[in-house]
């Protein structure tokens, strides 16, 4: 059963400066696309520590799930605000016609890794094409799988269905499984006893955002003011849940998803730190949750060239930079 979490604007402890003011507290709902979790973290902080209700927002977060299907709801009106994954389901919106865009992108680099058994000639990212198995779901097989494939000679026929089960990567030492950093390495280290090798496949190439912040072009056109409300209190979250003092919102999440535990939501934490997930490279200047035209366009050169996605789709239909790029929320960062 999908929670709710909400926080009146009443409740605001902060008041920040920098974020234009809506005139009423407005109510507003944000769906995640899967169970809360640290990676949810920075929308959690802003709804606890009240700064999206500092510029006039009282945000509901409806947690998604295996059984919940977000981006309906935010096509059909039910939620204002939707977690994309990354950038390919931005393209697949404009190839469809349907008015969707990215107005910021939460993650700089998607999380997504390979991981290998070390000490078993698969420890180096070259080394990996070689392994047994390439234990990988259904997506994934149909994305970054045919990218690697195109760039790096993977062979797409040693590809296993990945269960979302790690026992078939722990029983097999010359298999590789495609993981999130801040989740699998987590689980393969408790349930197998011992760290594997984790391959970030942003650092080789994968070059999209990921956790991006998507809303309708009706959204945009005729409330401007509450999506950049958003799309700042969900910057300053980030930086507060980060480098702040984040035990309010774990404590949320933890509510929401009674499954989650500290030390997971502390492993999560440090891996987004570590691989530089939420900030690194371009936020280091323009904020928390920026884009560029450069990198999306070097991604769905990417994708197309892998035969991912079409060739011909108007890119700048599937996003917008009008609402990032600001440097908010820097001077939170300690």
């Amino acid at each position: 059963m999908t929670r709710y979490f909400t926080r009146s604007a009443a409740a605001a402890a902060l008041l920040l400066a920098g974020t234009p003011a809506v005139f009423a507290a407005e109510a507003v709902t944000f769906g995640t696309n899967w169970l809360a979790q640290a990676e949810h973290g920075g929308y959690y902080q802003a709804v606890a520590d009240g700064t999206y209700a500092a510029c006039g927002l009282d945000v509901t977060i409806q947690q998604g799930g295996p059984q919940v299907a977000g981006r309906p709801l935010l096509l059909a009106g039910k939620i204002d605000f939707y977690m994309g994954g990354n950038m390919q389901q931005a393209f697949d919106a404009v190839a469809q016609n349907i008015p969707l865009r990215v107005v910021a992108a939460s993650f700089q680099k998607e999380p997504q890794v390979v991981m290998s058994h070390p000490g078993q000639g698969l420890d180096k990212w070259e080394d990996l094409p070689k392994a047994e198995q390439y234990i990988i779901a259904d997506e994934g097989a149909q994305s970054f799988l045919l990218w690697m494939a195109e760039e790096y000679g993977f062979d797409v026929s040693k590809r296993v269905p990945y269960t979302f089960n790690p026992a078939p990567f722990i029983a097999n030492k010359k298999s590789i499984q495609q993981g999130y950093v801040t989740s699998e390495p987590y689980a393969i280290e408790k349930e197998g006893g011992f760290v594997p090798n984790q391959f970030l496949l942003a650092d080789y190439g994968y070059d999209t955002y990921a956790t991006t912040i998507e809303a309708m072009q009706d959204t945009i056109d005729k409330r401007p003011e509450v999506v950049q409300c958003f799309v700042d209190g969900s910057a300053k979250g980030w930086y507060n849940y980060l480098y702040g003092d984040n035990k309010a919102a774990n404590e949320m999440i933890k509510k929401d998803n009674p499954d989650i535990n500290d030390e997971q939501i502390a492993f999560s934490i440090a891996q987004m730190k570590k691989f530089g997930i939420v900030d690194s490279g371009d936020t280091e200047k323009m904020g928390i949750g920026a884009m560029t035209d450069e990198r999306i366009a070097s991604f769905y050169a990417k994708m197309v060239k892998a035969k991912v996605v079409p060739e011909g789709i108007d890119i700048k239909k599937a996003y917008t930079l009008d609402f990032v790029n600001k440097g908010v929320g820097l001077d939170l960062k300690k």
